[in-house]
């Protein structure tokens, strides 16, 4: 008679979840918000703006700003946020790139529904021209959005005179 571990599946996961969180996006920290509009019932409509450094790529930090929905369905994260944003990144400290950097990585992702729509920057490798590109888009499961920003960092020496 063989006995199973009943536990093992949920070992299993919790290894998954781990390996995933790690692997994961960063967070991003929320830097200050702005309000655009004044709401009786509920929160404002806002403008965020958050930072995050790049996860693979020591010595750049970009900077998103977002519009943020208020009123009571925006207060209780019901509403779904315009694809609305700017982006802006920048060499910060020395850069080191790792030995094998993908062409295309996505380095933030952000709900801006509570269905299916997020923010989301990727950076792509520009080899020939030695410069890290960012690419800010919202993405939508059906019907994704045209809205996009750019940013690039050219990768060069930091502090050397």
């Amino acid at each position: 008679m063989i006995i199973r571990n009943r536990w093992m599946p949920g070992r299993q996961a919790v290894v998954w979840g781990l390996l995933a969180f790690w692997s994961a996006p960063v967070l991003a920290e929320q830097v200050a918000c702005v309000t655009t509009e004044w709401k009786l019932v509920g929160a404002n409509h806002r403008v965020c703006v958050e930072s995050f450094p790049d996860p693979k790529v020591p010595g750049v930090t970009c900077h998103v700003s977002q519009a943020r929905t208020g009123g009571i369905s925006g207060s209780f994260g019901l509403a779904q946020d315009p694809s609305q944003f700017s982006l802006a990144c920048r060499q910060t400290g020395p850069i080191t790139l790792p030995a094998k950097l993908p062409k295309e990585a996505t380095v933030f992702a952000e709900d801006t529904s509570i269905l299916f729509k997020e923010t989301r920057v990727v950076r792509m490798w520009d080899e020939a021209h030695k410069t890290l590109v960012y690419l800010a888009i919202s993405r939508k499961l059906i019907d994704g959005a045209p809205a996009n920003s750019i940013s690039t960092v050219p990768v060069m020496p930091w502090g050397e005179r």
